[in-house]
């Protein structure tokens, strides 16, 4: 018997959330779904309810499952307004929200170099796809990124599809590929722009940028997805919420 003491000890709400978390891995329900009743997933895992109850306390605290009252517990999709700007963390300073238009500069698939490999749990050389798109706030741009999936993940991906795709990108990858991301780690750093990026951004070379290098996690805390943006931020501040 494991006791509290036990370092491979779980109470056994914990172990629910896992078996739950298991079954997302698996594609048993999609983002977006209702998952089965409390009742029916106390009797699923003989256990009680509130065993289950909290164990889907704490993945709605962590965005994975939704609970909508009186209709149930949903997965978290992208595709719902109050997730599809979960990760933009970029507003304007006057306080007016505002969602960022995307164009779409090109996807092409290419050899992971050793530092992407790496943040993606990928075999150097292995094949992935870039996305390069800029954001503009106020009919201006003010965010280019560049983005890298793995291949083996996103297959089938091509640019046309991409373009035809109404919502968020992250929406794209739940309707496409039934990837949900669901946590990111970011590390922001002031650099200048280069030719290339002050272009892009419309600003004077060597000007002030805000670099933040994202990689995104799925079900299992599985990385899939590793993005460098570039931002101008005048009139425009990167928010957080910490609690």
């Amino acid at each position: 018997m494991n006791t509290p003491t036990s370092p491979s000890f779980r109470p056994l709400y914990d172990q629910i959330k896992i078996l739950i978390t298991q079954s997302l891995i698996a594609g048993e329900w999609r983002p977006g779904d209702a998952i089965p009743s409390e009742i029916d997933l106390a009797a699923r895992f003989k256990v009680s309810q509130g065993t289950v109850r909290k164990a889907i306390d704490e993945l709605a605290a962590e965005n994975i499952l939704i609970r909508r009252q009186g209709k149930g517990t949903f997965v978290a999709s992208h595709s719902q307004e109050r997730s599809s700007t979960r990760f933009l963390r970029i507003a304007r300073d006057d306080g007016i929200t505002e969602y960022p238009s995307s164009r779409l500069l090109s996807v092409t698939r290419e050899r992971a170099p050793e530092h992407t490999a790496k943040l993606l749990d990928l075999r150097t050389g292995a094949s992935i796809f870039c996305i390069k798109r800029l954001l503009s706030f106020e009919g201006m741009p003010r965010i280019f990124d560049e983005i890298h999936v793995p291949a083996s993940t996103f297959k089938g991906l091509d640019e046309a599809m991409i373009r035809n795709f109404p919502g968020s990108l992250y929406s794209f990858f739940e309707t496409h590929f039934g990837i949900a991301m669901i946590r990111a780690e970011e590390h922001i750093k002031a650099v200048p722009a280069g030719p290339a990026e002050a272009d892009l951004l419309q600003v004077a070379p060597q000007s002030p940028l805000l670099r933040v290098d994202r990689v995104a996690f799925t079900y299992g805390d599985r990385p899939v997805e590793w993005r460098r943006g570039l931002c101008h931020t005048e009139r425009f501040s990167y928010v957080t919420e910490m609690s």
